[in-house]
This record gives structure tokens, C-alpha cells and sequence, in this order.
């Protein structure tokens, strides 16, 4: 699924705070409720952008309202330590 020509973006749609308090190293930080203000941000951004948070609730949300204004290449990566797992094992 990842291969080393492949653009990633890592957004987490975790709280500020929760962002500060640990997050993966090169990951965005942009709050779920920022998300419909920022589809356009988002939209330009090349590559595959996966989405994180705490448990993967508000990023599987993120994703499906991404998708419903047109993103195909947006992915729930789930909890950000499963998602810095995957991405330092890729």
C-alpha cells in the first residue's frame, strides 16, 4: 500500500491539545471541526492523505465527509500510534 515514490499525509483531527500531548513525528494537525473549512487545503495536497486520531472514531468520520466532496484518495489510518506503526513499518 505504501511504497517509497508515494506522497503520504498524515492529518490528525485530534484536539490541539491532544495533538501537544504526543502525535506522530511530520503529521499535520488539523481539528475535526476544521475539517469542512479546510477541504479545499486538503484537496490540494498530492498524494494519499490518511487520517488519524485517538481511536479512529473522528478520523473515520473525517474521512467519510472527505470523501462525499470528492477526495478518493483519503484513508482512516485509525489511533495515531497504530498509524506511526504503519508508517515507520512502510
Amino acid at each position: 500500500m505504501n511504497n517509497s515514490k508515494e506522497k503520504i499525509t498524515l492529518i490528525d483531527v485530534r484536539s490541539q491539545g491532544e495533538f501537544m500531548m504526543g502525535h506522530v513525528e511530520g503529521s499535520l494537525n488539523i481539528p475535526l471541526h476544521e475539517i469542512p473549512a479546510r477541504v479545499a487545503e486538503i484537496k490540494s495536497m498530492n498524494g494519499t492523505v490518511y487520517l488519524c486520531c485517538a481511536s479512529g472514531n473522528r478520523s473515520g468520520q473525517a474521512e467519510m465527509y472527505l470523501r462525499q466532496h470528492g477526495l478518493t484518495e483519503v484513508h482512516n489510518a485509525g489511533s495515531w500510534l497504530d498509524a506511526e506503526e504503519f508508517l515507520h513499518s512502510n
